[in-house]
């Protein structure tokens, strides 16, 4: 019989390697004694005064030759196995070659490094390429399912009853956070269904049903005939190739596509596992082993240092203007204090701007004896709205209007609901406060100055109303 060698022919074997190593015994023999011709043709007599290395060299030589022959027995012996059949219900055919079937395509040709079709069994070779282009399929379908919501997303709802936008599901495996728990199971009951009762399998094919395969699964009814040919031009669904040419060569592209696609979406999932991005961006996977060395060396570099230059209120003609140098880069919380001093003393000196010059030509009902300008803060019953002013400020500072580490300085919220607390407002604020600081000290040391208000300073005779 073939392989593997039985014993008897290694004897056999062995033997006749005996019988070569002990003719050709008397070449081998010490260095520097040349054999001579008696030697080579046999004689017994010279033979008898050949050196005993000579014996010594033939017992090697009959080692190192059983050994040979049982290796090269044992080497066949090992590379005649084959793959058991799993999965398949037919026996080996000499006349079914997985070499010549669909797939076998450059630039590999037929590559089947485990040799798991060495045994050629036709039944297990169609069930492997059944599930081979079933997952291709799916992957195809995958990838695609993939690249499109990055560019397109269906309009409405994906469940109005829960609320969820289309618009509202990310791509990639984070979709599966968005999706509803019924209609996860929507998709497995599909699944399941083409699964386990044949659907699309068509009727020219075992009647559109393949035999169980214990209590749930069924086999595909494609493996008896033709993989993955489901008789309904699956998966476009738009018909059949009729022309053989035509239609070996969109199988093949099938095929190859699969591959791909297989190849394609486990890469997909893997970065988008890693990163956390379907597309894989890899800037946000800082766990990389790539980075550990990386990471190691060099630490992440601190924030910058807070630098008061950069801040609200840094405005032409004078841009930033700290002569005394009260704030220091990085001391955040100190240029924080200052600034809500400055805007609010901006504020206190805005309003006693306006009213410097309001109360020359208006005053309150009851306060028509008290003088304008600062003779009204010692003059009753100017004397008691000032110290009333005095209370409400205490309490709204006190109570109300107080700093928050998490908003801006100044920042005592919107009232009124204006929205106007913006960068452009808030540098108006900054530098009308400050020209209204330079104001409000001018008109006091003009008053003190002059005896006039702030209106009668700059020479304006307008009634009083």
């Amino acid at each position: 019989s073939s392989w593997p060698i039985r014993v008897s022919e290694c004897v056999s074997m062995a033997r006749l390697a005996v019988g070569a190593v002990g003719l050709a015994a008397p070449v081998f023999v010490f260095p520097g004694a040349a054999p001579r011709p008696s030697q080579l043709r046999g004689n017994s007599a010279v033979q008898e005064r050949a050196p005993q290395g000579g014996s010594t060299c033939s017992t090697l030589g009959l080692a190192a030759a059983g050994s040979t022959v049982l290796a090269v027995a044992a080497r066949r012996n090992k590379s005649s196995k084959l793959v058991r059949n799993f999965f398949g219900d037919s026996s080996a055919s000499t006349g079914f070659d997985p070499a010549k079937q669909l797939g076998v395509q450059d630039p590999i040709g037929f590559w089947d490094p485990l040799g798991l079709s060495a045994d050629k069994d036709e039944a297990t070779f169609k069930r492997r390429r059944a599930v081979e282009i079933k997952h291709g399929r799916i992957a195809m379908y995958a990838t695609i399912g993939y690249i499109v919501p990055e560019y397109y997303k269906f309009p409405g709802f994906l469940s109005p009853s829960l609320g969820i936008k289309f618009s509202d599901v990310p791509n990639g495996l984070a979709a599966l956070s968005k999706l509803p728990v019924l209609g996860g199971a929507q998709i497995i009951a599909f699944c399941g269904l083409i699964e386990t009762t044949g659907f699309f399998q068509a009727a020219s094919t075992t009647d559109g049903r393949g035999p169980r395969e214990g209590q749930f699964a069924m086999k595909d009814s494609t493996e008896t005939s033709e993989p993955g040919n489901y008789g309904v031009g699956f998966p476009t669904f738009i018909g059949k190739v009729e022309d053989p040419e035509a239609r070996k060569s969109k199988l093949s592209a099938e095929l190859a596509n699969g591959r791909l696609a297989m190849m394609a979406i486990i890469g997909m999932f893997f970065q988008d596992g890693l990163t956390g991005s379907a597309w894989g961006d890899w800037s946000l996977y800082t766990s990389s082993p790539l980075r550990a060395e990386e990471s190691e060396e060099k630490e992440a570099p601190p924030p910058p240092p807070f630098d008061p230059r950069l801040e609200v209120g840094v405005l032409p003609p004078l841009d930033y203007f700290d002569p005394a140098g009260f704030c220091k880069v990085g001391d955040e919380e100190g240029f924080r204090n200052l600034r809500a001093a400055e805007i609010k003393h901006g504020r206190v000196a805005m309003m006693a701007a306006l009213g410097a010059a309001v109360q020359h030509y208006a005053q309150f009902p009851g306060f028509e004896e008290v003088p304008t300008g600062i003779g009204a803060v010692t003059t009753a019953p100017g004397t008691y709205g000032f110290a009333a002013l005095f209370l409400i400020s205490g309490v709204l500072e006190l109570a109300l209007w107080t700093e928050d580490s998490s908003k801006e300085p100044g920042n005592f919220g919107d009232p009124l609901n204006l929205g106007q607390y913006d960068i452009d407002m808030r540098n108006k604020e900054l530098n009308n406060g400050r020209f209204a600081m330079f104001a409000a000290v001018g008109i006091i040391l003009a008053e003190l100055y002059t005896g006039k208000d702030g209106i009668d300073q700059i020479g304006l005779d307008t009634p009083t109303l």
